[in-house]
């Protein structure tokens, strides 16, 4: 399959390394031509890891998007949830891509509507759109030329807005772990980077600014009291989706379908212990700064579209309103406005009833 891949970072780069070794054709691109000069010196994208190791080479690496997608039968995006909304513009306004199918990994909580809004608001039909609750992989580029992927999704669930169904074929095509699932809420409430991540980035901000992340994240940031805010966090998650038909299961065992808390982990309600036995993750660092995507993605583009599917199911998250309060005060970011808004979703005049409706065939 012809592949865009939109996106130079370590989600971009470790889908580059996997989709070539699969046979596909691959374009690279990327906004800014900076990270992308380090793979055009190497000839590639250099990685390691889980996917074996080797220099991946692209049919071409490239700032033109216009180019990049021009003869795709799929556009893979893969890059942290800010930024998506630029990438549909750029789609919408220059209208390349109109019809071919669009693979968000990962599109979080509310992905797809926001790219599908995006596009409405210039007066063009959204092409078909498929949504990750998940990134395919735990990778890091720790130098400009190399991605480390230290783990490779078991399984993550897919959901297409109604008329994507050519994005979810694709999207299977591209990726055995594709878990196809009924409707966006489902995969969006699915998003574990929304329970995992706002506990340990608030409570451990102080760490976070004097050691300038230091520290293992999931390991040495995995403390009991971080771990009873995160479960008082996932009941939450578990009744907003459970107020619109859904039954999922615990941070605990998403992750370990994913593949990121180990099988061999049988106390799912020692959160703890299970997210410090994931060997995909536990040698990663804790952010360096208050900036780092785990505050600027998964409170703006987690906890935020979260809220707002929570008002729209009348369901009481305190423990999340009250992280979010305290990012925007320790950030100085608003993220109620900043971030992915029942506005941006197009979801604000809507109820439960229709926006079911929206996100069912």
């Amino acid at each position: 399959m012809k592949v865009a891949i939109l996106g130079a970072g370590a989600g971009g780069c470790a889908a580059t390394a996997e989709l070539l070794r699969a046979g596909h054709d691959v374009v690279l691109w990327n906004r800014s031509m900076e990270a992308l000069e380090p793979f055009l010196i190497n000839g590639g994208v250099c990685y390691e890891g889980v996917l074996g190791a080797g220099v991946a080479r692209p049919k071409a690496i490239t700032d033109d998007i216009s180019s990049a997608v021009a003869d795709a039968e799929a556009i893979l995006v893969c890059l942290p949830t800010f930024s998506q909304a630029s990438v549909a513009r750029r789609l919408a306004e220059t209208g390349v891509g109109k019809r071919i199918p669009v693979i968000l990994n990962p599109g979080h909580t509310g992905g797809a509507l926001e790219f599908a809004t995006v596009f409405r608001g210039y007066g063009v039909e959204p092409p078909p759109i498929v949504e990750f609750s998940t990134l395919t992989y735990v990778a890091r580029k720790l130098s400009p030329e190399r991605v480390t992927v230290t783990g490779r999704a078991k399984q993550v669930r897919a959901a297409a807005l109604p008329g994507g169904e050519a994005a979810l074929i694709a999207a299977r095509k591209l990726f055995d772990s594709a878990f196809p699932v009924r409707d966006v809420l489902n995969s969006g409430l699915s998003n574990v980077n929304l329970v995992l991540h706002p506990p340990g980035a608030i409570l451990g901000a102080a760490w976070i600014e004097a050691r300038k992340g230091d520290f293992t994240f999931y390991v040495d940031g995995m403390t009991p009291g971080v771990g009873r805010v995160m479960k008082a966090l996932d009941l939450e998650r578990r009744a907003v989706a459970r107020g619109f038909g859904h039954e999922l299961p615990t941070l605990i065992g998403e992750m370990q379908m994913i593949g990121t808390v180990e099988s061999s982990v049988t106390d799912l309600d020692d959160y703890v212990a299970a997210v410090a036995s994931g060997i995909a993750n536990r040698n990663i660092k804790a952010p360096d700064a208050l900036t780092h995507r785990y505050y600027l993605e998964d409170f703006g583009h987690g906890l935020v579209p979260f809220l707002a599917f929570a008002r729209l199911a009348s369901i009481a998250v305190p423990v999340a309103a009250s992280l979010l309060h305290l990012a925007s005060t320790l950030t100085g970011v608003d993220f109620s406005v900043a971030g992915r808004t029942a506005e941006r979703m197009g979801i604000a005049d809507l109820d439960v009833h229709l926006l079911m409706a929206r996100v069912r065939c």
